[in-house]
Formats: structure tokens, C-alpha cells, sequence
């Protein structure tokens, strides 16, 4: 924008330099004559004069300009503001305490609230401001409940006394761990969404679960699965395929077998393409289908693959991002603040859930959980099963013993069994030997009757 030129004002009467400047001048005298001058006067003034406070102008002085009355109010509640903020502060804390210890929230608490002006400021005539004093609100007082105390508690108190009899004789409450708090600044953790992708993946894992499936299977039973995902496992083993490779190819298979009869001899080429498919989505190199037809000792041609990929691919709907064991496995498995010895133990309990038809009727996140709560069970830990593991599974200690007595049983047979390809792995020392691990006993169940291959 364009700067406007200030123009000197001068007083009545005064001589003006030049003549163009007089002959105005004495124009402007003679309008000032016919009217009283003083709407002209103001009219100059805009835009044009800066008052300095204080400056005489036209010669007479100008009035100070005082404004205690907006200072002091605006002041006043700027303290009122944060005087209550910090008493709702100190309320929440003491609710979160309160909560703690396992006290009641009718409990009567009393607080010490900020003052609050009780009316608008007044002027006098004078134009000097009247603030009245600030008034001391009493606070209401609720009833108090029976067998309670009132905890009198002040802004700068942040912590609660006990308030109910017999509380101090009251274990306290575990308080669950942050377990993103060391990932805060990984941006590759996505700590900020991480909750409500699991919450996600729970509320959609039933519609990727296969249903119970074998009854509907005419040519295959219990024992062939086992036999093939235990090939499945040492394949992925001997190509270094990652863990979301193997969950999601068992996955692959019960839902494709939940929906299409599969003869026997066809059950090996459904256990291949179901690999070829989930490395193709999980890994950055999978492996050519010329290296499964060899690993395969050449039983099925490298066109029966590919037709056997695209069969299930249609079956399935092209269904393939789903939530399998694993995304549940890595999630709970950090929430239990696991050691090395503890994560290879609920891997190798979660590989013998998914190589035992059995666990099929369990959802995949009460198999990662129910592995963990097995395995912390055999290593002893000193907790079973934590606030923290329970906060971030969703499941109780209750809801996972049946499902952890089925793994233990497995973890139990595993060395007597013909299939040791899963024990065999895990009882590497770059594993920490956790298969030669007893499991516990107490989940053990003398009653059961499953018949382990």
C-alpha cells in the first residue's frame, strides 16, 4: 500500500510559507469565519496528526490517558483462569488416585478454589475504575457416603491419602506399561496408530478364520494337515522365508480347504502355491516356481502350480491381507517385555498350534495370546499374566486356559512324535534350546484325549 504523507497541522492565525500556501491559507480563514471551524479541525486530524500523549496541541495540553480499570480486570481474570484450570488439574489426579486405591469417586473431596470476581467492574464519574473485591466461593458439599473419610487436598497436593477404612491393607493396582514409549520416536512404529490397528485387526479376524472344515473333506483327514504344514515349516526354514510367510500360507490352506474339497494327491500342489502366494506378498525375493518344483522332487509340473495359484486366488476372492497369528504374535510378544529364551518359546509354541488341526476352532489372537501365557507358565516368570498383557490382548487369564493346556499338551508330545521338524528347529542353541524346556505342569491336563502324529 501506498505510504500517505503526513501534513503538519498549524494553529489558527499562523502564516504559511509561499503563495499558493497563503492563498489557501486565507481560504481556509474565510470558511472557518461562516462556521464554527471545528468539524474542519477534526476532519484534519484523521490520518494525518500522531498525538503524542502528553503533546500540547493548538496549544492547550492534552489529557493523560489512563485505563487501570482494563489492566486490573484483565489481570484479574487471567489469574481466576488459571487458578481454576489448576484446581481441575488437581481434581482429575485425584480421581486417577482415587481410582487407583479403589476408592469410590462420590467420596466428598474438598478443594481449595481460585477467587471469582462477583460482578462487573464499575466506573465511577471521575472515569476511574471500581473493582470490587474478589469473592470466595464456598464449595457444595455433597453427602458422604458410609465408611468414608473427606481428603481435603490444596492445587499444589498431588497425591491421595487413604480415605476408606481398611485401605492401606489393599494390594495396589498394577499400573500398565507404555510399551511404545521407547518406539516414540520411530517413525517406522507408527506408536500413534498402533492401538487402533490392533483394535482393527481384532474386530476383523473372524471374517478371515476358516471354518471347520475336515468333516467336509472326503480324500484328506487331521493327520495329512499336520504332515504337510510340518514340510511346509522345513521348506520355509531351508529358503529363509520370513515368519509372516509360514502364518499366512497355513492360513491360505484352511480357508481354501473350508471351501473346495481337495483329493489327496492334490493336497502337496495346494501346500506349494499357497507358499508361492504368500511369499509373493510377504517377501522382497520370493522363490521361482521352478525351485518349488524341485524342492518338491519334481511331483508336479511347473503349469500345475501357477493353475493351482490361480485356483485359490478366485476361490478366496484375492483375500489375502488378513490378520494371521503373527501380526498378533509380535504385538503381544512385546507387551509380555519378553527376553530372547521367551520369544523363541512362544514362537515354538505358536508353530505347534498351527501344525495341529485342533487349534483351528481358537481365533488367532487368543493362540498368540494363549502361547505367551503358556510360555511365561513354563520359564516361571513370576507373574503368569500381567495388567499390561491383559490391557493389550483383551483376554483374562481365564479365557486363555484352555487354549494354553492344548499347547502345553503339544509342547509335552512334541519329542515322542513322528513330526520333529518344529522340535528339531527350536532345539538349536541359535534358539535357545527352548524345546528342551519341560512345560508347565500345571497346565498340563490328565484327562486329555487328543491324539498327537
Amino acid at each position: 500500500m501506498a505510504s500517505r504523507t503526513i501534513v503538519p497541522q498549524q494553529g489558527r492565525g499562523e502564516a504559511e510559507v509561499g503563495g499558493a500556501g497563503a492563498a489557501v491559507h486565507n481560504q481556509t480563514n474565510k470558511n472557518a469565519a461562516a462556521g464554527d471551524g471545528r468539524s474542519r479541525r477534526a476532519l484534519g486530524d484523521i490520518g494525518n496528526v500522531v498525538n503524542v500523549r502528553g503533546a500540547a496541541v493548538e496549544g492547550k495540553a492534552q489529557r493523560q490517558i489512563h485505563r487501570p480499570l482494563t489492566r486490573s480486570f484483565c489481570a484479574q481474570l487471567l489469574a481466576n483462569a488459571e487458578a481454576a484450570a489448576a484446581v481441575e488439574k488437581n481434581k482429575k489426579i485425584l480421581i486417577q488416585n482415587l481410582r487407583l486405591f479403589g476408592i469410590s469417586e462420590n467420596v466428598c473431596v474438598k478443594v481449595d478454589k481460585a477467587p471469582v470476581l462477583d460482578g462487573a467492574a464499575v466506573v465511577s464519574k471521575r472515569g476511574v475504575a471500581a473493582v470490587p473485591k474478589a469473592v470466595q466461593k464456598k464449595p457444595v458439599a455433597k453427602p458422604v457416603p458410609a465408611q468414608a473419610e473427606v481428603i481435603e487436598i490444596s492445587p499444589d497436593v498431588n497425591e491421595v491419602v487413604e480415605a476408606a477404612h481398611g485401605i492401606a491393607n489393599k494390594p495396589k493396582e498394577e499400573i500398565v506399561h507404555d510399551i511404545d514409549e521407547a518406539d516414540a520416536d520411530n517413525h517406522l512404529a507408527g506408536v500413534e496408530y498402533v492401538e487402533d490397528i490392533y483394535k482393527f485387526y481384532k474386530s476383523i479376524e473372524n471374517e478371515s478364520m476358516p471354518n471347520d472344515y475336515m468333516h467336509l473333506q472326503t480324500d484328506i483327514n487331521e493327520k495329512m494337515r499336520s504332515i504337510l504344514v510340518d514340510w511346509l515349516i522345513d521348506v520355509h526354514q531351508k529358503f529363509e522365508l520370513s515368519p509372516e510367510a509360514l502364518y499366512l500360507t497355513v492360513n491360505l490352506i484352511d480357508r481354501f480347504l473350508s471351501v473346495k474339497v481337495v483329493p489327496r494327491r492334490e493336497l502337496q500342489l495346494l501346500g506349494m502355491s499357497a507358499m508361492l502366494i504368500a511369499t509373493k506378498y510377504e517377501e522382497i525375493w520370493p522363490p521361482e516356481v521352478n525351485d518349488l518344483v524341485c524342492i518338491a522332487d519334481r511331483a508336479y509340473t511347473h503349469e500345475q502350480i501357477l493353475l493351482m495359484e490361480k485356483t485359490i486366488l478366485g476361490r478366496l476372492e484375492w483375500t489375502v491381507t488378513v490378520p494371521t497369528h503373527y501380526v498378533f504374535l509380535a504385538r503381544f510378544i512385546k507387551a509380555s517385555i519378553p527376553d530372547p529364551k521367551m520369544e523363541n518359546m512362544v514362537y515354538f509354541l505358536a508353530e505347534l498350534g498351527i501344525m495341529h488341526y485342533e487349534t483351528i476352532r481358537f481365533c488367532p489372537s487368543m493362540v498368540a495370546a494363549s502361547a505367551v501365557y503358556a510360555a511365561r507358565c513354563a520359564l516361571n516368570k513370576s507373574e503368569s499374566w500381567t495388567d499390561t498383557l491383559k490391557f493389550h490382548t483383551g483376554y483374562s487369564e481365564s479365557q486363555l486356559v484352555d487354549c494354553a493346556k492344548l499347547l502345553a499338551y503339544f509342547h509335552s508330545k512334541a519329542a515322542e512324535g513322528r513330526l520333529h521338524v518344529v522340535y528339531k528347529k527350536y532345539s538349536s542353541s541359535l534358539r535357545g534350546a527352548v524345546a528342551s524346556v519341560p512345560p508347565s505342569k500345571n497346565l498340563l491336563s490328565a484327562e486329555s484325549r487328543l491324539q498327537v502324529v
